[in-house]
């Protein structure tokens, strides 16, 4: 059994995609929480380990040729993860491409344009003084639509995104699971609905979803945001 690897992170749906990914793979790993709200993510430590100032990161200890290896940047982490086991990352190359083309999907278009979304409908208005700013809520809401619509098309026909379950899978659901904080509907995407719950009724899933959610907050007070938007 290896030694724990050291996750840097916070309950939020890029953290959920490395925590969801260490219980999937059964890894053995110890938290180091980044509270994002009151300004961890900027500690001299933790930048050593992410220079984005960003979690969720990684230290393993038994990196390449044994030596230890620290990773931030969620997909970059999903890809290692998945290289370190030989799982949940397709087991030929055309597979393999299949996976990454929509690991990169999600990282380039889910994740930036929900996380859009909802800082202009979630935060926004409660900034001093308030950005309450339609035209961005409208932008922003709509394309995270049509990429829904992307993913919805996707899976007809397909139990998970690249037939079976992956790190694209892992990478997605985080930010989809949170569709209704974006105003988005489902009522016209039945593919990604039964994907949704498919996902959720993963043990794996469930538990890392879980880790600290308790800790969970709306991060509108004005040291949280400051703090979260710092420039």
């Amino acid at each position: 059994m290896q030694d724990p690897i050291d996750l840097y992170y916070w309950p939020t749906p890029n953290g959920w995609k490395i925590s969801i990914a260490l219980e999937e793979f059964g890894l053995p790993y110890d938290t180091h929480l980044i509270n994002i709200g009151k300004g961890d993510q900027f500690a001299p430590d933790f930048l050593k380990i992410a220079p984005n100032n960003r979690m969720p990161a990684i230290t393993d200890p038994d990196g390449p040729d044994g030596a230890p290896v620290s990773i931030f940047e969620s997909g970059a982490i999903l890809q290692y993860l998945a290289r370190k086991t030989g799982r949940f990352c397709g087991e030929t190359e055309r597979q393999r491409i299949e996976v990454d083309q929509w690991l990169m999907w999600q990282m380039g278009g889910v994740g930036p344009m929900a996380g859009q979304c909802h800082h202009f409908i979630k935060y926004a208005p409660y900034m001093d003084p308030p950005q309450d700013i339609p035209y961005a809520k409208d932008r922003y809401r709509a394309e995270t639509a049509r990429l829904y619509g992307v993913l919805d098309r996707r899976l007809e026909g397909r139990d998970f995104v690249c037939d079976s379950f992956s790190i694209a899978d892992m990478a997605i659901w985080p930010w989809a699971s949170l569709w209704e904080g974006q105003e988005q509907t489902l009522e016209d995407k039945p593919n990604l609905a039964a994907w949704l719950a498919r996902c959720a009724d993963r043990e794996g899933v469930q538990r890392g979803r879980a880790h600290h959610a308790e800790l969970r907050s709306d991060n509108r007070g004005k040291d949280a945001q400051n703090n979260l938007f710092k420039r």
